[in-house]
Protein backbone atom coordinates (compact mmCIF):
# COMPACT_ATOMS: atom_id res chain seq x y z
CA UNK A 1 0.00 0.00 0.00
CA UNK A 2 1.03 4.08 -0.77
CA UNK A 3 1.87 6.01 2.26
CA UNK A 4 -1.70 7.64 1.38
CA UNK A 5 -3.64 4.85 1.70
CA UNK A 6 -2.58 2.22 4.86
CA UNK A 7 -3.21 -0.87 4.80
CA UNK A 8 -6.47 -2.17 6.83
CA UNK A 9 -4.33 -2.94 9.69
CA UNK A 10 -2.43 0.05 9.59
CA UNK A 11 -5.74 2.22 9.22
CA UNK A 12 -7.40 0.18 12.24
CA UNK A 13 -4.11 1.50 14.79
CA UNK A 14 -4.44 4.76 13.48
CA UNK A 15 -8.33 4.53 14.10
CA UNK A 16 -7.63 2.81 17.60
CA UNK A 17 -5.28 5.79 18.22
CA UNK A 18 -6.94 8.76 17.27
CA UNK A 19 -10.61 7.65 19.02
CA UNK A 20 -7.50 6.82 21.80
CA UNK A 21 -7.04 10.38 21.67
CA UNK A 22 -10.21 11.83 22.24
CA UNK A 23 -11.62 9.69 24.41
CA UNK A 24 -8.47 10.23 26.98
CA UNK A 25 -8.15 14.26 26.23
CA UNK A 26 -12.30 14.04 27.40
CA UNK A 27 -11.55 12.01 30.77
CA UNK A 28 -8.58 13.74 31.39
CA UNK A 29 -10.81 16.94 30.93
CA UNK A 30 -13.13 15.78 33.70
CA UNK A 31 -10.16 15.32 36.19
CA UNK A 32 -9.00 18.55 35.59
CA UNK A 33 -12.54 20.67 35.69
CA UNK A 34 -12.59 19.07 39.27
CA UNK A 35 -9.49 20.48 40.30
CA UNK A 36 -10.81 24.32 40.29
CA UNK A 37 -7.77 25.75 38.75
CA UNK A 38 -7.88 29.04 37.30
CA UNK A 39 -5.19 28.84 34.95
CA UNK A 40 -3.04 25.90 33.40
CA UNK A 41 0.23 28.01 34.50
CA UNK A 42 2.33 26.35 37.05
CA UNK A 43 0.98 22.97 37.38
CA UNK A 44 1.62 19.74 36.16
CA UNK A 45 -2.02 19.13 35.41
CA UNK A 46 -1.55 22.99 33.27
CA UNK A 47 0.95 21.40 31.25
CA UNK A 48 -0.73 18.31 30.28
CA UNK A 49 -4.00 20.19 29.45
CA UNK A 50 -2.39 21.37 26.77
CA UNK A 51 -1.25 18.50 25.70
CA UNK A 52 -4.57 16.28 25.40
CA UNK A 53 -6.14 19.10 23.90
CA UNK A 54 -3.45 19.44 21.15
CA UNK A 55 -3.12 15.52 20.45
CA UNK A 56 -7.44 15.57 20.56
CA UNK A 57 -6.92 18.54 17.95
CA UNK A 58 -4.77 15.93 15.48
CA UNK A 59 -6.94 13.51 15.88
CA UNK A 60 -10.43 15.31 14.81
CA UNK A 61 -8.14 16.55 11.63
CA UNK A 62 -9.33 15.11 8.97
CA UNK A 63 -12.03 12.18 10.93
CA UNK A 64 -14.46 11.81 8.59
CA UNK A 65 -12.30 11.44 5.40
CA UNK A 66 -10.02 9.06 7.36
CA UNK A 67 -13.31 6.71 8.58
CA UNK A 68 -14.44 6.86 5.00
CA UNK A 69 -11.29 5.64 3.54
CA UNK A 70 -10.91 3.13 6.48
CA UNK A 71 -14.65 1.62 5.62
CA UNK A 72 -13.82 1.90 1.56
CA UNK A 73 -10.99 -0.75 2.40
CA UNK A 74 -13.89 -3.09 4.14
CA UNK A 75 -15.45 -3.69 1.08
CA UNK A 76 -19.09 -3.10 2.75
CA UNK A 77 -21.88 -3.78 0.51
CA UNK A 78 -23.07 -0.37 0.13
CA UNK A 79 -21.28 2.99 1.00
CA UNK A 80 -24.14 5.05 1.15
CA UNK A 81 -25.35 4.35 4.88
CA UNK A 82 -21.61 4.83 6.07
CA UNK A 83 -21.44 8.25 3.27
CA UNK A 84 -24.57 9.80 5.09
CA UNK A 85 -23.15 9.21 8.49
CA UNK A 86 -19.94 10.41 7.75
CA UNK A 87 -21.22 13.62 7.05
CA UNK A 88 -22.69 13.62 10.90
CA UNK A 89 -19.12 12.51 12.48
CA UNK A 90 -17.55 15.73 9.82
CA UNK A 91 -19.72 18.21 11.10
CA UNK A 92 -19.72 16.82 14.70
CA UNK A 93 -15.55 16.44 14.25
CA UNK A 94 -15.68 20.09 12.69
CA UNK A 95 -17.57 21.71 15.52
CA UNK A 96 -15.56 19.85 18.47
CA UNK A 97 -12.57 20.99 16.57
CA UNK A 98 -13.64 24.55 16.94
CA UNK A 99 -14.40 24.18 20.26
CA UNK A 100 -10.73 22.81 21.25
CA UNK A 101 -9.17 25.41 18.94
CA UNK A 102 -10.47 28.09 20.90
CA UNK A 103 -9.61 26.81 24.30
CA UNK A 104 -6.29 26.17 23.17
CA UNK A 105 -5.84 30.00 21.78
CA UNK A 106 -6.73 31.19 25.20
CA UNK A 107 -3.78 32.69 27.62
CA UNK A 108 -5.07 30.57 30.73
CA UNK A 109 -6.73 27.58 30.58
CA UNK A 110 -9.07 27.07 33.70
CA UNK A 111 -10.94 24.16 35.44
CA UNK A 112 -14.02 26.07 34.49
CA UNK A 113 -13.56 26.44 30.37
CA UNK A 114 -13.01 23.19 30.62
CA UNK A 115 -15.76 22.25 32.39
CA UNK A 116 -17.69 24.08 29.76
CA UNK A 117 -16.20 22.52 26.86
CA UNK A 118 -16.87 19.29 28.71
CA UNK A 119 -20.25 19.98 29.01
CA UNK A 120 -20.04 20.76 25.00
CA UNK A 121 -22.99 18.63 23.15
CA UNK A 122 -20.20 18.99 20.25
CA UNK A 123 -17.54 16.97 21.96
CA UNK A 124 -20.23 14.63 23.47
CA UNK A 125 -22.08 13.93 20.41
CA UNK A 126 -18.49 13.05 18.46
CA UNK A 127 -17.42 10.56 21.27
CA UNK A 128 -21.07 9.24 20.83
CA UNK A 129 -20.52 8.89 17.33
CA UNK A 130 -17.13 7.23 17.21
CA UNK A 131 -18.73 4.77 20.18
CA UNK A 132 -21.80 3.71 17.79
CA UNK A 133 -19.29 3.48 14.48
CA UNK A 134 -16.79 1.40 17.11
CA UNK A 135 -19.47 -1.33 17.30
CA UNK A 136 -20.45 -0.92 13.53
CA UNK A 137 -16.49 -2.01 12.59
CA UNK A 138 -16.61 -4.40 15.25
CA UNK A 139 -18.51 -6.95 12.36
CA UNK A 140 -15.70 -6.53 10.24
CA UNK A 141 -12.62 -6.66 12.33
CA UNK A 142 -10.70 -10.31 11.65
CA UNK A 143 -10.25 -12.12 15.10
Amino acid sequence: MSATSPSLEEARVQLNNRCNAIEECYEFMLAYAAQGLTTDQGSGSGTQVREFLRRCDVALTGLADFLTGFIKQLDVESMAPYAAFMGVIERDARNAQAAVQMVLAQPSISSLLVDNLNASIHLRALLTDLFLMDEVLKAYRRA
